[in-house]
């Protein structure tokens, strides 16, 4: 689980921004947070603000560290990574992301600094029983390794680049459990989703296909909703394309990549009280969507892991979207699962819902800077107050509207 994401330098983001996942002292709805020796965590965090104000930046700000993380032990020489500074930023000022999290009951902090597209800075370390122990330090190509982990870094150290992270290094080329388990949180337990460009369709056929039990929890969850869906088949198979079955104007270069490997061939349909559908020609839209991701979120839950999503409301309906957070909030597993998510949904904003620490906003300042912060943060909240209201109002900042007068009238008159 997540307990603080900081970052500075990318994208709208000029100077430094935290969010933390550490509850406030507020009491209410204790029996959703998770304690972690002696912190209490929230399970979930919801993101408001304007269009443009930060909101996307801020979680793809924790989406690069993921993926930077994950995959730059393939970045080859001269390949660079990609930065997004800020554009009112020098040159010179380093892109900053550090995180404080925790896996398998054990606080982890890692970062990392990147200027002109190399990494400048590094560390890792950890804290059993509470302790602060250091697992690396680097600066440039320089690594100081912790005085527990001197001399196991060798071949580490010797596939080091500019552009790459040594964690990722040192995950590939060691043996060191603490480097392992860190590198584990990023590639496995941070889950990003975006609708816009994911489609976890295979992904929600292969759990049902696997284990009888998810299939039960999607039928069931479709007859609450009042469906009319009573059961539903799925299969997934891999075959290999023939080239006389593709069409004939299709190039001989991608029928001979089409052809040269196998492709998963997928099937959904739904079965109603008097017919069947084909999910992916017959079904809605929303259908579809619940369809991609009810069983990856029941997937994500049971494994403890942690669910960032942009625009999450994206072809759901709000009540859906209302079920998913008190999924995240009253499942109670030994490995604590998070929901991550921005939205422009002002129905959610509800203090039946969320703790005022866990809604936060963003807004652009005038240096075109996002600032984030939580409804905590604001003086004379009162827990009962209609939270909806006071957005829309702009009591909060971050206001969703800009101005409320503005008319598309005789703009296209003058034309």
């Amino acid at each position: 689980m997540i307990l603080q994401f900081s970052c500075s330098n990318h994208k709208s983001i000029k100077d430094r921004i935290t969010f933390s996942a550490i509850a406030g002292s507020d009491n209410t709805y204790e029996e959703t947070l998770k304690l972690f020796s002696n912190i209490r965590v929230l399970s979930s965090a919801v993101i408001y603000g304007a269009n443009g104000s930060g909101k996307s930046n801020f979680i793809s700000a924790l989406g690069f560290m993921r993926n930077l993380v994950s995959e730059s032990i393939r970045y080859q020489p001269g390949q660079g990574i990609f930065q997004a500074p800020h554009k009112l930023n020098p040159a010179d000022t380093p892109s900053v992301y550090d995180i404080q999290f925790v896996k398998d009951d054990i606080r982890y902090a890692y970062g990392f600094s990147i200027v002109r597209n190399a990494v400048q800075e590094e560390y890792l370390y950890y804290f059993p029983k509470g302790r602060q122990v250091k697992i690396f330090e680097r600066e440039a190509m320089d690594i100081k390794p912790g005085d527990r982990y001197k001399n196991t870094f060798g071949v580490s150290t010797s596939i080091l680049k500019e552009n790459r992270l040594f964690l990722s290094c040192a995950a590939n080329y060691s043996n060191i459990k603490e480097i392992e388990k860190a590198f584990l949180f990023f590639s496995e337990d941070i889950v990003m989703y975006n609708p816009q460009v994911n489609n976890w369709t295979e992904y929600s056929i292969q759990l049902m296909q696997q284990n009888e039990d998810f299939k039960k929890a999607f039928v069931e969850i479709l007859q609450v909703l009042g469906t009319g869906i009573r059961d539903v088949k799925v299969r997934l198979e891999q075959t290999r394309l023939a080239a006389k079955d593709l069409p004939q104007e299709i190039p001989e270069g991608v029928k001979m990549l089409m052809t040269s490997q196998d492709m998963n061939v997928i099937e959904a349909r739904l079965v109603y009280d008097e017919f069947e559908t084909d999910l992916m020609t017959e079904e809605s839209n929303g259908i579809k969507k619940l369809f991609e991701v009810i069983c990856p979120i029941i997937d994500i839950i049971n494994k403890g892991r942690v669910l960032v999503c942009d625009e999450i409301e994206t072809s759901l309906h709000e009540s859906i979207v209302y079920q998913i957070v008190k999924l995240f909030s009253l499942t109670q597993k030994d490995q604590f699962a998070q929901l991550i998510f921005s939205t422009h949904d002002t129905s959610l904003l509800d203090s039946s819902l969320f703790r005022r620490d866990q809604i936060w906003f963003t807004q652009l300042d005038q240096q075109r800077s996002t600032d984030l912060y939580s409804l905590v943060e604001i003086k004379n909240v009162r827990k009962t107050e209609n939270l909806e209201k006071g957005y829309i109002s702009g009591k909060y900042g971050a206001i969703p509207i800009v101005n409320r007068n503005f008319s598309f009238d005789g703009v296209f008159d003058r034309q």
